[in-house]
């Protein structure tokens, strides 16, 4: 089912459309580099200038995205903690589908607990509360609050309450606040600040955020360097993912091609940090600043992560 981008004006909608599928699209382009080093990606394709895979598609970003951005369209700047924990339950954990294969430790920690009979915050109090899931799918809150990051940081923090604490909620924040500024058409440098601003001084989120905003000057060799973990095993750090997507998306100037290929290229949780700056790419510059060939190839989710979101396209929300 291929999708046809629009050569409207870059307005509310347009920019809209921009965020989504931006995500959709840097989700699939980012997922066959996903853990691997740029050492990697070079033995296996040279450097990665487009889709690797032949049915390129979305991952766990984008069916968390479309799982959030339900949220919103069912609740608003109503949503509740309430609202989030129903909305696991009753697209998650209350679904019999074997053993559970939707996302990373995050989200199996939180669905454990859930079973378990706990609720939120509680929910959230497992082994990786400071992943990068929250992030993953931040971008609808950005779009909701268009213009206006506080309240975009506000909402991202009442749904990530079900499955993410400390850092894992200030990486959400920090996207959802640059994705509402980026929807106003600002350029990178104010939408790096809204980022900033989201998240406290002392965090180690704002600290990664700071060495990548610097170091991407640098290009993307400097801008690795300066925040990847490299004696962690896992790539799913909040602070680390972020840091690397709103670099890329600095060290682009906020062009979409080149902000999501930098992305991709740096390997790590690729899918997401290329779907993050794909969101805030599309945000600035509208659905049109989405190179066609890519859009065309993005259809409904899978449900390879979420089953419940099989069928549904971001551009529905």
């Amino acid at each position: 089912m291929a999708t046809t981008v629009s050569t409207a004006p870059a307005g509310v909608e347009a920019r809209a459309r921009g965020a989504l599928l931006g995500l959709a699209v840097g989700d699939a382009l980012g997922a066959p580099a996903e853990n691997l080093k740029p050492s990697e990606i070079r033995r296996r394709w040279g450097r990665i200038t487009g889709y690797v895979a032949e049915r390129p598609a979305g991952t766990d970003d984008t069916e968390y995205a479309l799982f959030s951005g339900l949220l919103l369209v069912r609740h608003g700047a109503g949503l509740t903690v309430a609202h989030a924990e129903a909305a696991w339950r009753e697209w998650l954990t209350d679904i019999d589908e074997g053993a559970f294969r939707g996302a990373g430790f995050s989200e199996r920690g939180t669905v454990e607990n859930l079973r378990r009979g706990l609720g939120a915050p509680a929910s959230a109090q497992h082994r990786h509360p400071w992943s990068d899931g929250l992030a993953m799918r931040a971008a609808p809150f950005g779009v909701y609050a268009a213009g206006d990051p506080a309240e975009a940081a506000r909402l991202v923090a009442v749904d990530g309450a079900v499955s993410h604490e400390g850092e894992g909620i200030h990486g959400g924040q920090a996207v959802a606040a640059a994705v509402a500024v980026a929807m106003t058409g600002a350029g990178p440098g104010e939408v790096t600040e809204a980022a900033l601003a989201s998240v406290p001084a002392d965090s180690w989120t704002y600290r990664s955020l700071r060495r990548a905003l610097v170091a991407a000057r640098e290009g993307e060799r400097a801008l690795r360097a300066a925040v990847v973990v490299r004696a962690y095993p896992w790539t799913d750090l909040a602070p680390e993912a972020v840091g690397l997507a709103l670099g890329a998306y600095a060290l682009a100037g906020g062009a979409f091609r080149t902000a999501v290929l930098a992305a991709v290229n740096m390997g790590r949780d690729a899918d997401t940090t290329a779907a993050i700056a794909g969101a805030l790419a599309g945000a600035a510059g509208g659905v049109e600043a989405i190179p066609p060939e890519w859009a065309g190839r993005i259809g409904p989710a899978r449900g390879s992560c979420l089953p419940a979101m099989a069928g549904r396209h971001v551009l529905d929300l």
